[in-house]
């Protein structure tokens, strides 16, 4: 889970180093799966009992928090 939240603001920044916009588009994509990925290891995680529904809420709302914010970003790009 922690590779994969890493992986988020990685290919953000990866992909804001100058490029074009098409290019930092593909980064904000692999960001977009990235975040997908947290939101699949919470479900393993509170299925397999190892975080509360609290700690599970917490997150989950972030990650969409975060979904929204580079899908907004994307939309700009187009």
């Amino acid at each position: 889970m922690k590779r994969a939240a890493d992986s988020i603001s990685l290919n953000i920044a990866e992909g804001s180093t100058g490029q074009s916009n098409s290019e930092f588009k593909r980064f904000l994509n692999y960001a977009l799966r990235s975040d997908i990925e947290v939101v699949n290891c919470l479900h393993l995680a509170i299925r397999r009992g190892y975080i509360s529904k609290e700690i599970f809420d917490k997150y989950y709302s972030n990650c969409e928090e975060i979904l929204a914010l580079i899908s907004a970003l994307i939309k700009t790009l187009k």
